[in-house]
């Protein structure tokens, strides 16, 4: 078991201070006074731990980056505008024209889209293969592409990652292994799997009350021996890779995205996100725990014309991995096929205690008709490929009794 009452004290700890005020600072100015032209030209070339400009960042993220990298075990962090933006600022400055990107598993859609589409316009291609294709994934490798990218848990395909796999594949061809752990933090840590950089949406389970957009990406320490980024297919990173040292990878972030396209946080988003993150471990584990209860409840009562899907579940082709790399549960996200769009309307229409959004990860139990709203401009056969029925409702657990969830959904659906 992950051991939260240390994240309990870690993330509280992290974010308040003992004196003078005791919750995060908010700091918006977009532009930072410098001492005089010695101090500025010291900010510039990175050897003055000082705010440049707020396109790159301010005191109020960076303080936000500190705790999200000391909770992951990372070197440093960076903090964007949204979960996408963290995305797009790893693959924009990590990779150029020609490069390749392997895509492991089921994606959201805006995942899904980012890579197969806007980064193919850019000369970025994209390439997918499923979560179990462990010859496919090697022979990609083998082949030369520049990053692998993978989802910790499929959303809202609900297939687990064998990361730990994954990532001695990547070490073995020095490759860069990127996870967005965005339904599974604390309870999954890739750093620990071989991951390089880890990718959250903290407007989800990160924040908790869908007050804040945002996202951050987390960095591992470059080393000075067997570092994948010295390779020679990473060869245009290697002046800011001299230069850096282990703080490398922020560097590459922030030269080659944040500073030219701009991404970023902002403070008063980052100030809401740190108090988000104060209750963290106590949500995720009400909330993996909620889960638990709630599938097994309402497994036993389903109704015919329904299909719970959920790893936990034996009938699930993840559950040997689930019970075995997944102790702790392995997020918010249940499915509920409803065999059609009008029964899924129907049903979500019907629930009293569920909000209909778009989000994941709140503090309340949320729910989504999938094919009619994030997947309705897909093709079917990319649809099918990313498990997206018909009839399918993702939901996203909350903080409510799970057995009253159960009540609400076995009423909806008799009805």
């Amino acid at each position: 078991m992950r051991d939260f009452e240390r994240y309990n004290t870690l993330l509280v700890q992290s974010v308040g201070s003992k004196t003078g005020p005791i919750a995060p600072t908010i700091i918006p100015s977009a532009a930072f006074g410098y001492s005089n032209a010695e101090e500025a030209e010291a900010i510039f070339c990175g050897e003055a731990p000082l705010p440049l400009y707020a396109r790159v960042g301010n005191p109020t993220n960076a303080k936000l980056e500190s705790v999200v990298a000391v909770m992951e075990g990372g070197a440093g962090a960076i903090a964007t505008s949204s979960g996408m933006g963290a995305l797009a600022m790893v693959l924009t400055a990590f990779l150029k024209q020609g490069d390749e990107v392997l895509c492991i598993g089921g994606f959201f859609g805006g995942t899904y889209t980012l890579v197969s589409e806007t980064m193919q316009r850019f000369g970025v291609r994209g390439r997918f293969c499923t979560v179990d294709d462990f010859e496919g994934i090697e022979v990609a490798l083998r082949s030369g592409v520049q990053m692998v990218l993978c989802e910790s848990v499929g959303n809202p395909s609900l297939e687990l990652a064998d990361l730990e796999k994954i990532g001695e594949l990547c070490t073995k061809y020095e490759t860069l292994f990127v996870v967005d752990n965005t339904i599974t933090p604390l309870i999954v840590r890739p750093f620990e799997h071989g991951a390089d950089i880890v990718i959250y949406s903290s407007t989800k389970i990160l924040c908790g009350h869908s007050a804040a957009l945002g996202g951050i990406a987390v960095f591992r320490a470059v080393g000075e021996e067997k570092e994948k980024l010295r390779q020679s297919r990473y060869k245009a990173l290697h002046p800011i890779l001299e230069k850096m040292k282990e703080k490398a990878m922020i560097g590459i972030c922030k030269k080659r995205a944040m500073r030219d396209i701009g991404m970023t946080a902002n403070a008063f988003g980052s100030f809401l996100t740190m108090l988000g993150l104060e209750t963290l471990a106590l949500r995720v584990e009400r909330v993996n725990k909620s889960v638990g209860i709630f599938v097994a409840e309402l497994a036993s009562a389903l109704p015919d014309g329904y299909t719970l899907r959920h790893p936990s579940l034996p009938d699930h082709e993840h559950h040997k991995r689930y019970k075995s790399l997944y102790p702790d549960g392995c997020g918010s996200i249940v499915t509920l096929d409803c065999d059609s769009k009008e029964a899924a309307f129907a049903l979500l229409n019907r629930l009293q205690l569920v909000t209909q959004t778009a989000n994941i990860g709140d503090n309340r139990t949320l729910a989504l008709h999938m094919r009619s709203t994030i997947y309705r401009d897909f093709d079917e056969e990319t649809r099918s490929s990313l498990g997206v029925t018909e009839g399918l409702i993702r939901i996203s657990i909350g903080l409510e009794d799970p057995l009253g969830l159960v009540e609400d959904f076995l009423q909806a659906m008799a009805k």
